[in-house]
């Protein structure tokens, strides 16, 4: 029996997410720094014939395992695109919190193509793989190779990976779904409407927190009016000691708090534990 494939499928953090406006056709200009963190799923692919998908860990029961998953999604559209693909059976252990603005069931879909890829040595600049993550969904793209990067315009836009110093992060999410279409519309630009703000400053290495303090997540306010529990998470974080920046992740509800060290951070995690048990928050490193 062929050996399984193997891969990580980390959360993407917006660490910053500047709406520019509306465009006429209603989709969202946007601009954002994205980074992957040291957690995550993790996806094993075994080779054979067919295509399945089997899903455990602690969210699992919230991720499905049918048809609607990303997984299958991104598979079934590559095979569509490369005449005789291997495939196999997937086994998706899920530990990330599902619609928590961390592209979760995005860097999973990403997994899937990064694995079949690989089985069937196809690069993946490949077209039929580009294709796939881009019709599977908005943030996959960006998460085929997980690196820090800009994406402009619709998402679609994915600048070079950035060599950015390793930032120490608390993740927390309150255990709430925040839909990401409910924000956009809570956002309440019309089409051809411009929202102001300030541009998103330029990103180097050096002063890279105090520039993300100069930026912004513009779905921040919407999202905070459709759950309240995200203020309550952000003020939890920002109480923490040490913490330098504390800011919502994508359309939320994560948010997260940066921090100088690995300690500090998860004393800051378990902070977040104690005063809400409840409630999911890691302790990672974001590249």
């Amino acid at each position: 029996m062929p050996q399984p494939l193997a891969t990580r499928a980390p959360a993407k953090i917006n660490l910053t997410l500047h709406v520019l406006g509306r465009r006429a056709d209603g989709y969202h200009e946007l601009e954002s720094l994205v980074a992957f963190a040291g957690t995550g799923d993790d996806l094993r692919l075994q080779p054979g014939a067919g295509l399945a998908l089997e899903v455990d860990g602690p969210t699992a029961a919230l991720a499905g395992s049918g048809a609607d998953n990303l997984v299958l999604k991104a598979a079934r559209l590559l095979a569509d695109r490369v005449e005789g693909l291997r495939l196999g059976t997937f086994h998706l252990t899920k530990r990330l919190p599902v619609a928590a603005g961390i592209g979760g069931g995005s860097s999973d879909a990403a997994a899937a193509l990064r694995l079949l890829a690989r089985l069937n040595g196809l690069p993946l600049s490949h077209p039929a793989v580009q294709d796939a993550a881009r019709l599977t969904g908005a943030d996959v793209p960006v998460c085929l190779e997980p690196k820090a990067r800009m994406m402009r315009g619709t998402g679609a836009e994915i600048g070079a990976a950035l060599d950015l110093p390793r930032l120490f992060a608390a993740l927390v999410n309150p255990r709430v779904p925040v839909e990401t279409p409910a924000v956009f519309k809570a956002l309440a630009l019309q089409p051809g409407q411009r929202l102001a703000g300030e541009g998103h400053p330029s990103i180097e290495r050096s002063g890279l927190i105090d520039a993300l303090q100069a930026a912004r997540n513009d779905l921040e306010p919407p999202a905070l009016r459709l759950q309240p529990l995200i203020g309550e998470a952000l003020g939890l974080i920002r109480r923490t000691k040490g913490c330098r920046l504390a800011r919502m992740s994508g359309s939320g509800a994560t948010v997260f708090g940066l921090y100088d060290d690995c300690e500090t951070a998860a004393e800051a995690a378990k902070a977040v534990r104690r005063a809400r048990p409840d409630w999911w928050a890691k302790a990672t490193s974001l590249r």
